[in-house]
């Protein structure tokens, strides 16, 4: 598979991971917290996701990403209604999108595809969806880290740990077990 290729889906892999990791840490009805009436909860932002990926991913290559019947208006009302159905909208969309990428080839990369009749590089239409879903999975991890306050698990390097994280990947690569 294309270097690039590897590169994408690694990436996407890690938003799914991360969104995932952040919601693990929430009671189910902290999912349906908004902070304000003009605010999406993280069920409203994976109703979105959910949405945008089943429409973009579908096939990818032979159709305009906006298909016909997406409601992308309804993805912003409260229709999720539990987490099991939140968890299995977030693993639908994702494993649909997944399968798309895993399933394209090098050559593929040189293809034009169309959203909402616009043409885009296989490439621009990868890149651009890598940014938006990074984007609203930074949402889901800050409004989890905001209900979560103290308690909040880090996903990441934890405040003030930077130094023995540094040392601790130092370390693994002079040994050979981060190749």
């Amino acid at each position: 598979m294309d270097d690039y290729l590897c590169s994408v889906i690694k990436r996407f892999a890690y938003y799914r991971e991360l969104g995932l990791r952040a919601m693990e840490q929430l009671e189910p009805r902290a999912l349906f917290w908004r902070y304000n009436r003009e605010s999406n909860s993280i069920a409203i932002i994976v109703g979105h996701l959910y949405g945008n990926m089943l429409s973009r991913w579908t096939n990818f290559l032979s159709e305009d990403g906006e298909k016909a019947w997406r409601n992308r208006d309804a993805e912003f009302e409260e229709t999720i209604r539990s987490r099991d159905e939140l968890l299995s909208r977030w693993n639908a969309g994702w494993d649909c999108l997944l399968a798309a990428l895993e399933s394209l080839t090098a050559e593929d990369l040189r293809k034009t595809v169309t959203i909402r009749g616009e043409k885009h590089t296989v490439v621009d239409a990868v890149n651009r969806q890598l940014s938006h879903y990074a984007y609203h999975v930074g949402q889901i991890v800050f409004i989890a880290k905001m209900i979560r306050a103290e308690q909040w698990r880090s996903l990441s390097i934890a405040r003030g740990k930077s130094r023995d994280f540094n040392k601790k990947m130092a370390g693994k690569h002079k040994s050979g077990q981060g190749e």
